[in-house]
């Protein structure tokens, strides 16, 4: 399917059809088809992510052509007139389809006009020489040989992959060398040299890496998803050189070639125990490579870069791209996810679904057909998983929220009597969390019964025992026994033993009169005489 996405962001960035076509592997004039339909639907970047390319499709209806009856072009003559300054085969292209307009003849698309004349072009063992412009274009590679780090900690050696980065214009060139040649490398590698050139140049030209390009055919073109972000990122557009096509990146591809002998032949010799150390040292070779002078014209690699190219480069955005790592899991019943053995939520509803996960140095977002879902801070470490209240259904958030001072500070509230039974709960066991349960059902009788019938049921247990359970209450609450509270027995007759205690003792020791004042101290107030009975 057509990119019709990219054409539109490609655009808004000023890149020429031509340059749009390349980069996506369509035609110019399908580039221009789906740049006038934008225009009548008055869509332009950025374009919601919910509009996706199968819904701008539906909504353009693109017409489609085959390739029967086509004028074959007349290369001989292309390759005479390539010769001629300042003719591109773009121009020599357009003069094609005038004339086969002017014939009413098929023209064949740019794209195949261009294949057909690389493969004649091959088969005469001539080379199309492209001018490149200033700003334009950075090639990048890596090189082919090795360098070591030496392990000191393992006694190993480690290998030492090297990235260059080339501006076509100038060759200026930038060198880093990295563990290994990961996405993640890769991406950090066009990251640093975008730093180190201090500008974006509009057009990458990468090879076919599989970190960087996914698939790159005559009709299809798929990028690595990281990689096309940070592309977005900076601005620029991705047009991979084709397979087993060297030329189509000579400056790279020369610049290894020489970088071989300026830096790893030079150090060949050294022995470096961090990347840190090997990376001081590339590139004060480097610095040595950009200013040696050119051979055959003035100048050197740095002069040409300051002169001829650095101020048209387009500029650096507020900050950095932030390497990404692209990944897919299915949500387990949990609704968490595991990214480098931490565990983090998701919602619930995706239990089951497959996700897609962006992994940063800081952050983690999941996507679901293209949409966010969740979002956390990356932790380095978590034993237990990373849960968002949110995410939960309402049962497993209220079970979340349970702890013991949430129970203690809902019991305080209820009254004096349900927070005795609360405190039963949680300290008659060995571990708090274990009367968890009890204290929740005993808010769930709140919620059933009101919170005055509770407390006076508590109250009610309690007369009866120091250690009330929970079917106690329940039984209470359910047979209606919770009406009047009545006078705690244990209390009545612990008074009452000690009134005779008294009227014993005095009867033996005391006269009369004590007797009768050690009595009064001892008096039993009305009220506890109450027996809770009509």
């Amino acid at each position: 399917m057509i990119d019709y996405r990219e054409i539109i962001r490609l655009k808004s960035l000023k890149f020429s059809n031509v340059a749009i076509a390349n980069s996506l592997c369509c035609s110019r004039n399908t580039v221009s088809e789906v740049l006038k339909l934008a225009e009548s639907h008055s869509l332009g970047w950025p374009i919601p992510d919910t509009l996706t390319n199968k819904d701008i499709e539906q909504l353009f209806y693109p017409g489609r052509g085959t390739n029967e009856g086509r004028r074959l072009p007349d290369y001989e003559y292309i390759y005479n007139e390539l010769a001629k300054p300042g003719v591109t085969l773009s121009l020599l292209w357009a003069e094609y389809c005038a004339k086969c307009e002017a014939e009413h003849t098929i023209p064949y698309q740019h794209t195949q006009f261009n294949e057909k004349y690389h493969a004649y072009a091959a088969s005469k063992k001539a080379t199309l020489r492209i001018k490149r412009k200033p700003g334009e274009t950075m090639e990048v590679d890596w090189i082919g040989d090795t360098l070591k780090v030496y392990d000191s900690a393992n006694c190993c050696e480690i290998s030492a992959y090297i990235f260059v980065a080339v501006l076509p214009c100038s060759l200026y060139g930038y060198a880093e060398a990295f563990p290994d040649m990961k996405s993640n490398h890769w991406i950090e590698a066009h990251v640093h040299a975008y730093s180190f050139f201090g500008g974006v140049t509009r057009i990458l030209v990468p090879d076919n890496l599989k970190t960087g390009v996914i698939k790159n055919t005559r009709t299809e073109l798929i990028l690595n998803r990281s990689y096309h972000e940070m592309a977005e990122h900076y601005g620029t557009a991705i047009i991979p050189a084709r397979p087993v096509k060297p030329k189509d990146k000579p400056n790279a591809e020369g610049t290894v070639k020489v970088l071989e002998t300026w830096i790893l032949a030079a150090l060949r010799n050294r022995k470096f125990f961090t990347f840190q150390e090997l990376n001081k040292a590339i590139h004060k070779k480097l610095e040595e490579f950009n200013a040696k002078p050119f051979q055959k014209k003035k100048g050197s690699r740095l002069s040409a870069f300051l002169e001829e190219e650095r101020d048209f480069l387009m500029p650096l955005p507020a900050s950095p791209y932030e390497t990404a790592v692209w990944s897919t899991a299915t949500i387990q019943p949990d609704y968490l996810m595991t990214v480098e053995n931490c565990k983090y939520s998701v919602p619930y509803e995706f239990i089951g679904k497959k996700v897609d996960i962006r992994s940063t140095e800081n952050s983690i977002e999941v996507f679901y057909h293209g949409q966010r879902i969740a979002s956390h801070v990356r932790k380095l470490y978590a034993s237990e998983p990373i849960y968002i209240p949110e995410h939960m259904p309402e049962n497993h958030r209220k079970f979340l929220e349970y702890n013991t001072e949430s129970f203690l500070e809902w019991g305080k509230a209820m009254g004096h009597s349900t927070l005795l039974v609360i405190k039963h709960f949680l300290f008659m066991h060995k571990v708090e969390q274990q009367g968890y349960k009890s204290c929740a059902s005993l808010m769930k009788l709140a919620d059933r019964y009101g919170t005055e019938r509770l407390e006076n049921a508590c109250a009610k247990a309690l007369s009866y025992t120091p250690n009330p359970s929970l079917k106690n209450i329940s039984t209470i609450l359910k047979n209606g026994q919770d009406g009047r509270v009545p006078v705690y027995p244990a209390v009545f007759l612990s008074l009452f033993s000690a009134f005779c205690t008294i009227i014993l003792t005095s009867c033996l020791e005391f006269p009369l009169i004590q007797k009768w004042d050690s009595l009064r101290q001892f008096r039993i107030p009305a009220s506890a005489y109450d027996t809770g009975l009509p």
